[in-house]
């Protein structure tokens, strides 16, 4: 398919780019694989059962051997890729996995070279109604988002469904690292990746029970490194594409986020006061939106000492700076809290307040006027209006919300 036609049709919605149904491999594929009924997400098996299963495949390594070890356990497999963001033309090369055209033709080569159906949607009006702009308005408002999180739970996952739906498939699978375990009540409970350095769970907190029936994550139980010399091995389309460590629509640039924002809110950009823990005014800046808390660099100041922006004012654009102990807080408001099935408040639990943070002990409980309220059993450091809190037992993931404030 050339390019300018593939162009043209994903303006209509959807491409259909390979519709051939070739028959399955032999059992004795080399990643014998199948749905578990019983044991949640992928486990080994000498037999297949076979499935239906959309895969999301947005063009990269992950998504890429996901599809190839479904495929290749007998699973009838349909690709499907979101086309959700454009960029401006020559800034390809700054951007991530998810937004560049040359992404959703890899996702499609990797369909033809296996040969399974693939399929592209154009859903760049809800990515950007529900993400970029709530991206953009959190900013202008003091806050850092956390929009991988708020993608996977109302753009990628709810589409996938719907679109399994549509297409007939009985499963959807992703190339998160992440798990799905069940206990003895045979519930399916969302855990952390075996990769816990790629581990992903953090951004899914929110998948209701009946999407875990339906999810399968066949990198579940893989390393990066496994998964990497895999695709190698493959010789699958892509295999040597470097890792995307930004998010996809702002991308890699200087000052990227300051700059994305900037653009879209430019009437609701305004300077304002640097203060420091005395309330003296040290200096200027042009924008709350280049500030978040527990940030040191580009701050624009000379203390003397280490310096962190502590708090932000967006309704009098005051950026508040100080020592590192006055980042120290010992709880926060939740808004928007979503538990696992099973779970209730009060309940304990290790507390991750930001994708990178490793957890700390907490009791979260009702909050009257919020959704609930997290007291950590010592001080974490900058808690964040706008991240998210995830809530963990062990591997298992019980749930999380989204910071409205710090507190205590």
């Amino acid at each position: 398919m050339g390019g300018a036609t593939a162009r043209a049709r994903l303006r209509r919605g959807v491409v259909e780019t390979r519709s051939r149904s070739p028959p399955h491999p032999p059992a004795s594929a080399r990643f014998p694989y199948r749905v578990s009924g019983t044991g949640g997400g992928l486990v080994r098996s000498p037999f297949r059962m076979n499935k239906r299963i959309l895969v999301a495949m947005s063009g990269g390594v992950d998504s890429s051997v996901a599809a190839a070890r479904l495929h290749e356990a007998g699973h009838e497999v349909v690709g499907v890729t979101l086309h959700l963001w454009d960029y401006p033309d020559g800034d390809g090369d700054r951007h991530g996995r998810c937004c560049a055209p040359e992404d959703q033709y890899d996702a499609r080569r990797v369909a033809d070279a296996l040969g399974f159906a693939h399929y592209t949607f154009d859903r760049r009006e809800l990515f950007a109604r529900a993400i970029v702009r709530p991206f953009v308005d959190a900013y202008v408002a003091g806050e850092t988002p956390s929009p991988c999180a708020a993608c996977n739970r109302a753009v990628k996952l709810a589409e996938l469904f719907s679109l399994a739906d549509r297409l007939g498939a009985d499963l959807v699978a992703t190339g998160h690292y992440a798990r799905i375990l069940r206990g003895p009540s045979g519930i399916p409970q969302l855990a952390m990746g075996v990769d816990r350095a790629k581990d992903q769970s953090y951004f899914l907190y929110a998948s209701p029970s009946h999407w875990l029936e339906r999810l399968v994550f066949p990198l579940g139980d893989s390393t990066k490194g496994e998964v990497r010399s895999e695709a190698l091995q493959r010789r699958l389309p892509g295999a040597n594409k470097g890792e995307s460590q930004e998010l996809c629509f702002v991308g890699n640039r200087p000052n990227a986020y300051a700059d994305f924002v900037a653009e879209r809110a430019r009437d609701r950009i305004r300077p304002g006061p640097i203060v420091d823990e005395t309330g003296e005014v040290i200096g200027s800046h042009d924008g709350v939106h280049r500030f978040t808390i527990g940030q040191r660099r580009g701050l624009g100041v000379a203390t003397g000492h280490p310096t962190f922006v502590t708090a932000i004012d967006a309704s009098s654009g005051t950026v508040h700076v100080g020592r590192p102990d006055s980042l120290l807080t010992s709880g926060a408001e939740l808004t928007d809290v979503s538990l696992a099935e099973g779970v209730s408040l009060p309940v304990r639990a290790q507390v991750r307040i930001r994708y990178r943070h490793t957890g700390d002990a907490a009791t979260i409980a009702q909050s009257p006027g919020q959704d609930a309220h997290l007291l950590f059993d010592a001080p974490v450091r900058a808690i964040t209006r706008g991240q998210i809190a995830v809530f963990y037992e062990g591997e298992r993931v019980l749930g999380g919300g989204v910071i409205a404030r710090p507190r205590g």
